[in-house]
């Protein structure tokens, strides 16, 4: 899980700043209404406003992050986010692309999305909205850093070989009670 705090440190700091307004009126196009959903809850981010940022979850919400043993519940992510939002400097996503699509009846939509960001470069972001009686609430967010087919190979090795020798490397030993007095 630690991948995470990395990848956010990577991304680097923005300056707190006043944060956007939500929405008063969800849009009448169901594309725009998850769009407006998606570009406020990176803004809340970038601007460190946890409150919002989190509020656009559902309460059994996913985020999967960039590194394999990464997925949390809205609860565990919220928790590890917990410093960077109180520093106020989270991080900061902006799409450059989107598609969305939705469900027969119109209650879930699913997106993938092409990200600008400081320090990481290009990510991608996809995920699973529901909506609500209060409108679109994210389910699952998936952030991924894409990998040319060129270097796979070896990205893959790394990974592979940074596998093994985390696995090889015996956990740290427990810490020894306190003398009782």
């Amino acid at each position: 899980m630690a991948s995470v705090s990395w990848l956010l440190l990577a991304l680097g700091a923005n300056p707190v700043v006043a944060p956007a307004q939500a929405p008063q009126q969800a849009p009448a196009d169901p594309k725009v209404a998850v769009a407006t959903v998606l570009d406020d809850w990176h803004r809340a981010a970038a601007v460190a406003n946890e409150p919002r940022y989190f509020a656009f979850f559902t309460p059994d919400a996913v985020f999967m992050g960039t590194d394999g043993e990464e997925r949390w519940t809205v609860d565990q992510f919220r928790v590890w986010a917990k410093p960077y939002f109180t520093k106020g400097k989270a991080w900061s996503f902006k799409s450059v692309s989107r598609n969305v699509f939705f469900s027969k009846d119109g209650q879930v939509a699913w997106f993938d999305e092409a990200l600008d960001t400081p320090n990481l470069g290009p990510a991608r972001g996809s995920g699973v909205l529901v909506k609500d009686a209060s409108g679109w609430k994210i389910a699952q967010y998936n952030l991924s850093v894409p990998i040319p087919n060129d270097l796979m190979g070896e990205v893959t090795n790394r990974i592979a070989t940074y596998s093994k020798t985390k696995a090889a490397t015996p956990p740290a030993p427990a810490p020894k009670p306190a003398p009782k007095p």
